[in-house]
Parts: C-alpha cells; structure tokens; sequence
C-alpha cells in the first residue's frame, strides 16, 4: 500500500500542475484610462477576467473605489453580455467577447473603460 501511494504521489501532482496550467491559461486583465464626458479621462480601471468553459467572472476596480464583481455566461461566439452593481444602485452594462488569446471588453456606464483583453501567462 505504501508503495502504491508513493507511487501515485508523482502522478497527482502532475495532474495538479495541469489543472492549474489550465486555469491560468483562461485569465485575462486590462487596465487604462475611461472615456467620455467630465472627469471620465481621468478615472484609471483595472478589470481582470477568468474563464472556466462558458464561465465568465470577472473583478473591476476604478482607481480609489471598491472592487466590483460580474458573472455572465459567453455564447459560441465568444460574446457575453451583463450588468454589475456599483455605488448605490448604479449599474455598469458589461459586455465583451473571448475567442482564445484574444479577447475585447467594454464597462458602460457613466464612463465608457474599452479594450484588448490580454491573457495572463
């Protein structure tokens, strides 16, 4: 029995690695500056996005605010399309498309945070 698990020992960990590799594989981030009217040009974003199969979860956070939270699910296409909450009772429509290594995301809403997805390495 011993032998057998020290055995299976290597063989799981490789499977972890794997798994974990995958995962990595499926994350993407953009950060830059918003665009409209006011103050828009002068807010910076960051938004960071996971993938697990149709899966889209992402984490949004504007420069000096809190971090904010979407789910949505993307169609073959690649495309999703969804809301999150921000303030009191505000929304940011989400929309975007991941097709592999590349991928677009947009937040609208009282500014516009528009770009290239890159993927993690």
């Amino acid at each position: 029995m011993v032998r057998f698990v020290a055995a299976a020992f290597p063989v799981v960990l490789l499977l972890v690695g794997a798994a974990h590799a995958e995962q990595e594989r499926e994350a993407y981030r953009w950060a830059g500056m918003g665009v409209g009217s006011g103050n828009c040009q002068t807010y910076r974003m960051s938004i960071d996005v996971r993938v697990d199969g149709n899966a889209v979860k992402g984490v949004f956070r504007q420069q000096g605010r809190a971090e904010r939270r979407f789910e949505a699910t993307k169609d073959a296409k690649g495309m999703f399309k969804t809301s999150a909450k921000v303030g009191d009772g505000g929304t940011m429509n989400v929309s975007g498309a991941i097709d592999g290594d590349e991928g677009r995301i947009l937040l609208d809403g009282y500014c516009k945070f528009e770009g290239k997805l890159i993927r993690k390495k």
